[in-house]
């Protein structure tokens, strides 16, 4: 937390965590994400969060300006958009999408700005006209946490409510696209329009270069009839086509492949060609409804983790965390449910936790397929325990899901409640074949 002369400073200027700040001291302007004050930290510095993703750490004494700091705003580039095609608008956040070979190192680096990227995309004006391009931050996704999370979705669902946005495409590192992807489809409620959540394997300037394709897909998804939160990537190694996938049930399968995100256990939403055309390929995809206004909800506690269990492996990594704070724990279990129980047992750990008040929850470690606890003892012990087992969900899913839950209540009856509902298509009532890597 931080000193009462700071949190007197903050609310002076309506600034809050997370908000987008810029700050003058000793003569010098920084600008970035306003973070929260660890417990180790100095309370009476101020700590914000650079685009280039560094920390920095500014005494109150020094502060000589604190202000709020909109999202830098980018003109588009030099393409010309037809005022008649659907209006979108891109949100970029870095990742290999925003990057290219520096030849002079060999490594990858940030394009100088984003829109270079969609100077590279001019067939982009045939389908959509781009509003607005939007850098909230930017950050290669290994990097982030649930702050990026909310303030992208802060900035969604302002473009959202917009009348003339159509849809917004969330430019992104793919790394960790589908736990953002996860977080933006519970924190957007009473959605009426699409999010599209996009990056690439390989940077813009490679010959092989899945970004112009994918952001082209992703805008015509963006502008299409329908209204989810998903990602928009390659659906084969080919140049053929994108798949849009719901974005609570799609994961990276892959370290380098183009088509390396998959929906998980269930269909993907779509098929999208760079030509315009769109099939889609699940019935359960919502439709546009322009007249509704994206509610933000956006509470989350991230003091929770997600552990996997596996041969030898140590249950005591559980009471760590609970005395280091912890008010939730997914568990990745083997097989239909089972955790460890003979040796090194889980068991008395789980038990301990949800006897405390902190819940304990299962996820297939196998990605793919549905719990059963009920089938063998081991799963029944663990049900005993009090874990809670979750259906078909992803543990990435579940994951972010519980601290959008314990952001809410406490109560282990309540987070029960919340964990089991379905609220963006997480839990499919029957697991078919058919989404078994599509």
């Amino acid at each position: 937390m931080y000193s009462a002369t700071i949190e007197k400073l903050l609310k002076s200027q309506k600034i809050g965590i997370g908000d987008r700040v810029s700050v003058s001291s000793s003569g010098k302007a920084f600008e970035g994400m306003l973070m929260p004050q660890t417990g180790a930290g100095d309370p009476d510095k101020i700590v914000i969060k650079l685009d280039s993703g560094y920390n920095i750490g500014i005494s109150a004494d020094d502060v000589n300006k604190l202000a709020s700091a909109k999202p830098s705003a980018i003109s588009p580039p030099a393409v010309k958009f037809d005022p008649a095609k659907p209006a979108i608008s891109i949100i970029s956040t870095g990742g290999t999408i925003t990057s290219k070979v520096d030849y002079n190192t060999g490594g990858v680096t940030s394009l100088s700005k984003p829109e270079e990227l969609l100077a590279g995309v001019p067939e982009l004006a045939k389908f959509v006209r781009v509003k607005s391009i939007l850098t909230p931050f930017t950050i290669m996704s290994e990097s982030m946490n649930h702050e990026h999370w909310q303030l992208l979705a802060r900035e969604c669902a302002k473009e959202l409510n917009q009348k003339d946005v159509m849809g917004v495409v969330v430019t992104h590192g793919t790394d960790t696209l589908h736990f953002t992807s996860a977080a933006l489809s519970f924190f957007l409620r009473n959605l009426g329009k699409p999010v599209v959540v996009t990056g690439s394997q390989r940077s813009s300037d490679r010959g092989s270069s899945d970004a112009g394709m994918n952001l082209v897909c992703s805008a015509i998804t963006a502008a299409a009839n329908m209204a989810e939160v998903g990602i928009c990537m390659h659906g084969s190694v080919s140049d053929d086509h994108c798949i849009f996938t719901r974005g609570a049930k799609v994961r990276k399968m892959h370290t380098s492949r183009r088509d390396a995100f998959k929906p998980i256990n269930e269909a993907a939403l779509a098929k999208v060609w760079p030509n315009g055309e769109i099939e889609r390929t699940n019935s359960s995809i919502r439709v546009r409804d322009n007249t509704k206004q994206v509610e933000l909800d956006d509470n989350f506690n991230p003091n929770i983790a997600m552990l996997q269990t596996y041969p030898g492996s140590d249950p005591s990594v559980m009471d760590y965390f609970i005395n280091k704070g912890c008010n939730g724990f997914v568990l990745q279990a083997t097989g239909l449910g089972q955790v460890p129980s003979k040796t090194k047992s889980w068991l008395p750990h789980i038990k301990a936790a949800v006897d405390s008040g902190v819940p304990v929850f299962l996820a297939a470690e196998t990605i793919f397929g549905r719990l059963n606890c009920k089938v063998y003892s081991e799963g029944r012990a663990a049900l005993e325990a009090g874990a809670i087992a979750l259906e078909d969900m992803l543990a990435e899913t579940a994951y972010v899901k519980l601290g959008w839950a314990l952001g809410h209540t406490k109560n282990s009856d309540e987070v029960k409640k919340m964990m089991l509902t379905n609220y963006a298509g997480e839990i499919t009532a029957r697991s078919k074949d058919e989404g078994y890597l599509e």
